[in-house]
């Protein structure tokens, strides 16, 4: 009987939504780490980024969705690059209950489209203009240039997100923290060990 090889599972996505996925990932632990605050403190590079944690809207499965986002009036705005088909969008239509992991905290949240032309327009500039140098190489837009703005930004969902109360507890930002001093006492007994030796 002749022996057949697994069939390998080939990624048909495009390559930038493959490298934003593990981008995602990265950035996901990293806040899961509590290096979470960091993202933010230099925002022309990085951007402003929260994490929204949302509920399939098929799976009820959680999900944790690094985003950038901007402060207008005190409250969170966010926009889907990708249009309508982006799933956290889509999943907030269907359950507009939230969580996000913010700089200042971890909060219970609530979801909700903005449609109104001026707050939508005014949304979107604030959310492109603290993306910093990341939105850019990913191909968002000037803030500035008009043209392109309203042209390129016209599938764009504008999303707020309202801090609703604050959240503790179990499964949140920081969650994994307790590894640095494992990884600190790793990496002093190697040293230590590296110093005998010598």
């Amino acid at each position: 009987m002749m022996e057949t090889s697994p069939k390998v599972k080939l990624d048909k996505r495009p390559l930038l939504a493959r490298l934003l996925h593990r981008l995602n990932t990265l950035i996901v632990l990293l806040w899961r780490l509590g290096l979470g605050p960091w993202f933010n403190f230099w925002p022309a590079l990085s951007g402003r980024i929260l994490i929204l944690i949302h509920s399939g809207r098929k799976s009820g499965k959680r999900y944790l969705t690094p985003l950038n986002y901007a402060l207008l009036n005190g409250e969170i705005y966010c926009v889907t690059g990708f249009g309508p088909t982006s799933d956290w969008y889509r999943n907030l239509l269907a359950n507009p209950q939230v969580e996000l992991w913010l700089p200042d905290g971890w909060w219970v949240g609530l979801a909700e489209e903005i449609l109104e032309p001026a707050l939508r327009e005014e949304a979107i500039r604030a959310v492109l203009a603290s993306g910093g140098l990341m939105a850019r190489l990913f191909g968002a837009p000037s803030p500035q240039d008009e043209t392109a703005l309203s042209s390129r930004t016209a599938h764009y969902r504008v999303i707020r997100l309202r801090r609703v109360a604050p959240r503790t507890g179990a499964n949140g930002p920081g969650d994994l923290a307790w590894v640095w001093p494992l990884i600190t006492l790793w990496v002093w007994l190697k040293a230590r060990r590296g110093r005998r030796r010598a």
